[in-house]
């Protein structure tokens, strides 16, 4: 043990950041500007340095020296970041920050006993959240959801976690479609333009299938023949990012898998177009992932040098299918792991450009997280109910008639605050938006 002002610091035992270690180049790039601080939502609701990523990097550079163990003290710190690399933005050094946090969470995961309720909370979301007919099983109760949403005080007598599971589930019917599968394959309208395969992932295959009809849609009307493979699975983002590297490793070898398969017309897909950016930030990182696997770490590398957001292929596109207006002010939400992680601003706002009748109007804090973040907002949910608060009050500054974000988690918490505050905002993936515009249809229902 060593001595701090504020009592013994527990020394690091030899194997605890042993994960950690290989990356101390990375962490020796921070120069603790504080430039990330402004813009770290975790440092602006607790103020405190060890929440900040400047502050974890420090700690990180404590471990590999042999300075600090992984104590539970050291883990409270690291599971109130978010992951949504806005200090990446920020960061005039360049400092990857999101490989250092990834490989930290996996290093606590493997040292360190977390209690016996969040043990088994964490458990059951990860048996669930990443298996489309398990989480859909969980979908039949919702009339149960609804009605416990209509009496308080059956709420409060639930656990603080399980009540913002219900807080967060979708409130409004569906279409009798939207939860419907889209077709293995789409072929383009008119000439042929581009072959692409489509993610149609966990949450989003589940909870907005109307979102993948419209990915679909708006990509063939575009001119791209679209190839869904039945037998894909999760792509391990959420895994990833919680720190359960193996399982993420596990996903992503099997997401490859079922995209080497070529499609019936022969032929390897131009691009891999994913519409949840969690899931292609995650995704485009693959052939790091994999970098030690001597049987996936080329085939990896391909995978993600294909990978693209759905932005990012439709704005590539010259649009060819008429656009018909939408006479809508529309406040558009920079998802983190699209804006920060992936480094995607302009596609987006190019795509709303294109419709006619759009307004985009700016949301005020645009760079600063919703609070959704993956699993945050379920393992976490008194600071994510607090920044889902804050993002909802920016928004509704904007007089925005709906919101258009780009992925699912930021969806389901933004409409869960609008919800809780009393305010009538519609949440819909930009997709949405392109694809009514292109039939010339109303929009779906918001959540």
């Amino acid at each position: 043990m060593t001595e701090s002002a504020s009592g013994p610091i527990p020394v690091a035992t030899g194997s605890d950041w042993m994960k950690v270690a290989p990356l101390e180049p990375l962490i020796d790039k921070c120069v603790h500007c504080g430039f990330c601080l402004p813009t770290c939502p975790s440092y602006l609701l607790l103020g405190q340095e060890m929440d900040s990523p400047r502050g974890r990097i420090y700690m990180m550079k404590a471990g590999v020296d042999g300075r600090l163990a992984i104590s539970p003290a050291v883990v409270d710190h690291f599971d109130s970041c978010l992951g949504c690399m806005a200090c990446e933005t920020a960061c005039p050094s360049g400092v990857r920050y999101a490989p250092l946090v990834e490989e930290t969470r996996a290093a606590i995961e493997q040292h360190h006993a977390r209690t016996a309720a969040d043990r088994l909370f964490r458990r059951l979301l990860f048996e669930v959240l990443p298996y489309p007919q398990r989480l859909r099983a969980l979908t039949a109760p919702l009339a149960l959801v609804k009605f416990i949403e209509r009496a308080p005080g059956m709420l409060s007598l639930l656990p603080r976690r399980i009540r913002n599971l219900v807080a967060l589930a979708p409130s409004r019917e569906a279409p009798p479609d939207a939860h419907a599968d889209v077709p293995e394959r789409t072929p383009a309208e008119g000439e042929t333009r581009r072959r692409v395969g489509v993610v149609t992932g966990c949450v989003q295959r589940v909870f907005f299938g109307s979102v993948n009809q419209a990915t679909v849609r708006a990509l063939a009307a575009e001119g791209c023949e679209v190839w869904a493979p039945r037998d894909q699975g999760c792509c391990g983002a959420l895994a990833l990012h919680a720190g359960h590297d193996r399982e993420a490793r596990a996903f992503a070898m099997s997401l490859i898998a079922s995209f080497e398969r070529s499609p019936e017309a022969g032929g390897p897909v131009d691009e891999i177009v994913i519409n949840a950016a969690g899931c292609g930030s995650t995704m485009k990182q693959y052939g790091e992932l994999l970098a030690k696997e001597p049987e996936w770490a080329e085939r990896a590398r391909a995978f993600a040098s294909k990978v693209r957001d759905v932005t990012e292929t439709l704005a590539s596109l010259e649009p060819r299918a008429p656009r018909h207006p939408l006479d809508l002010r529309v406040a558009y939400h920079d998802a983190c792991h699209l804006a920060h992680a992936q480094g995607i601003r302009r596609e987006p706002r190019a795509l709303l450009a294109s419709i006619p009748g759009v307004t985009v109007v700016p949301i005020p804090e645009s760079e600063i997280c919703c609070g959704s973040a993956g699993i945050f907002n379920l393992v976490q949910p008194d600071m994510a109910e607090e920044l889902g608060r804050r993002k909802v009050a920016n928004i509704r500054t904007a007089d925005a008639d709906l919101v258009a974000t780009s992925n699912p988690g930021c969806i389901l918490q933004i409409g869960a605050a609008a919800r809780a505050a009393g305010s009538p905002i519609r949440v819909v993936h930009l997709v949405q938006l392109v694809d009514a515009s292109i039939r010339g249809v109303d929009l779906p229902r918001g959540r």
